[in-house]
């Protein structure tokens, strides 16, 4: 199970960087363009999206990474990065995946009770 988890969590970590770069890139343009319309406007909270799209992605692939030798810290950080991922760019087609593999691999992390066998 800590196997699946640190491959859960560097996925989901990847393709989270992913949906990050691309919210980033958002506001990032429309501040510099401005909103068009309805079509382009600004998202409600930027410093969310922006913190989420940094930290987020990063704590999923530092959970995975850490599920092998320290399963309960790692589950924790991709706990903590699926519901960052949630809360700052809700349920939807880009981020149902990594969304899900956080979460999945945070809980086969914790509970792992003891190391895998080879």
């Amino acid at each position: 199970m800590r196997n699946a988890a640190l491959m859960l969590g560097i996925i989901a970590g990847l393709i989270g960087l992913l949906v990050g770069f691309f919210s980033y890139g958002y506001t990032v343009f429309i501040d510099h363009f401005g909103e068009r319309g309805d079509l382009l406007t600004q998202v409600d909270n930027v410093a969310l999206i922006r913190g989420a799209a940094l930290i987020a992605p990063i704590l999923a692939i530092a959970g995975g990474g850490m599920a092998r030798s320290q399963n309960r810290i790692g589950g924790g950080l991709m706990l903590i990065s699926a519901a960052g991922m949630y809360w700052a760019f809700g349920f939807g087609v880009f981020t149902m995946f990594p969304i899900a593999m956080a979460g999945l691999g945070g809980l086969f992390a914790l509970l792992a009770s003891q190391p895998d066998t080879a």
